[in-house]
């Protein structure tokens, strides 16, 4: 159990505390509720953009990093399509120095061509080193368009295309700024060695005079049900052929979301895993194989993707992964190897609940999720999940009509 304590800003900012005596250490974690899926289609790649331009400096401080280090913290970032995180870590005597860093860029970030330029050249690089000439780093700018034709999911979070970076312009990054930056979309979270009354302070003092902006309502395009078969195949510069089979799934408040994460833990969770056990062991077909998910709030992809060996062919390689999916679809799982699995995820969740970081991150997310509360509610949900449900969500899953497979085959 995670213990916690809530209140909400007058304008609107919501705060979680989680009160740990045991570290001499605290975490302030801002979670934004702005991800790549709120992007304007032709301008994409702007939540990754301003996950870099947040660290350029605000108008008080022009250098993030350096009053963070002298008082001995660290911090990071990411983005996903869903949302934008950024956490501090340092010694809990310091904790108002994460308030004081945090609150001055959700007001003020500094916009310059300058800082934009350099920040710009940095994503363009990632771009470039991460996607464009890295062996299957294009695997989800091409995947993502198969499986989506309306939701904006059909874009990675570092873009659609390298152009949109390139060409983004100050007006319209300060505009992206101002729509999603603000105190009544964010949920920060304070953990550690800290009080509640401590922190209701804190965030009146740093956050509590700044302006609640515009409420966002969120209306995307929803993804409609898959009903044909989806294939491309591409050929590239890689040291292996490789295969994706990707399936779409309900979003992540559906009930089958728990389930289906069992699904992917017994294909492909650990050595005695199914894929690792059939087709890597015994069968010697692949040289790797993984089955995961994106567990996106909207509608999701579960993938397999793996790489034959030489002399495998593709047509062998994905008949022998349907035979596996056609395995769990028309055999209920030992009781043995559903109690494995259960066991596994329930040990995952109580070890990310030694970590303080990820205690908040977790607290910040099912709080935007609906409920902070719903993060002590997960391992039950795990451990409930029976064979007969895994059975039923496989045969809704794993069907050709709702599958899109892309092909890599080696020059």
């Amino acid at each position: 159990m995670v213990k916690f304590n809530r209140f909400t800003l007058s304008n609107g900012l919501r705060v979680v505390v989680h009160e740990d005596k045991t570290t001499p250490m605290a975490v302030l974690n801002v979670l934004y509720d702005v991800g790549a899926r709120d992007e304007n289609p032709e301008q994409t790649g702007f939540a990754h953009l301003f996950e870099h331009l947040m660290f350029g400096g605000s108008i008080n401080i022009p250098n993030y990093d350096e009053p963070l280090q002298r008082v001995g913290g660290e911090n990071n970032a990411f983005t996903s399509n869903d949302i934008t995180n950024y956490y501090i870590t340092l010694p809990s005597v310091n904790i108002e120095t994460a308030f004081w860093l945090e609150s001055d860029r959700m007001l003020n970030l500094a916009f310059s061509e300058k800082s934009l330029e350099v920040q710009r050249n940095v994503v363009m690089e990632e771009f470039k080193q991460r996607y464009l000439n890295q062996p299957y780093g294009e695997v989800m700018l091409k995947l993502r368009p198969m499986v989506y034709k309306n939701h904006p999911y059909r874009w990675a979070t570092i873009g659609k295309e390298l152009s949109h970076i390139e060409y983004a312009k100050i007006e319209d990054v300060k505009a992206f700024f101002k729509k999603h930056y603000n105190p009544q979309n964010a949920v920060m979270v304070v953990g550690g060695d800290v009080d509640t009354e401590q922190v209701k302070e804190l965030a009146e003092k740093w956050f509590g005079s700044i302006p609640a902006g515009e409420k966002y309502n969120r209306d995307l395009p929803q993804e409609p049900e898959q009903h044909d078969e989806r294939r491309a195949t591409v050929t590239a510069k890689v040291p292996l052929n490789s295969l994706y089979i990707a399936f779409q799934m309900k979003d992540r408040l559906d009930e089958s979301y728990y389930v289906t994460d069992l699904i992917s833990d017994i294909l492909s969770r650990g050595n005695s895993s199914r894929l690792h056990r059939n087709l890597l062991k015994e069968k010697q077909l692949f040289s790797d194989i993984h089955a995961y998910m994106t567990g996106s709030f909207d509608t999701g992809m579960f993938i397999i993707d793996g790489k034959p060996l030489p002399g495998v062919t593709i047509e062998q390689a994905e008949a022998a992964i349907w035979e596996e999916l056609e395995t769990i679809k028309n055999e209920l799982v030992p009781v043995d190897e559903l109690t494995k699995v259960r066991n596994k995820t329930e040990s995952t969740m109580v070890f990310s609940e030694m970590s303080l970081l990820d205690k908040a991150m977790n607290l910040a997310y099912f709080e935007l999720l609906g409920d902070a509360e719903l993060l002590n509610l997960e391992t039950g949900r795990y451990i409930a999940i029976t064979a007969q449900q895994i059975q039923h969500q496989a045969q809704a899953l794993f069907r050709k009509e709702n599958s899109s497979t892309l092909v890599y085959l080696a020059e």
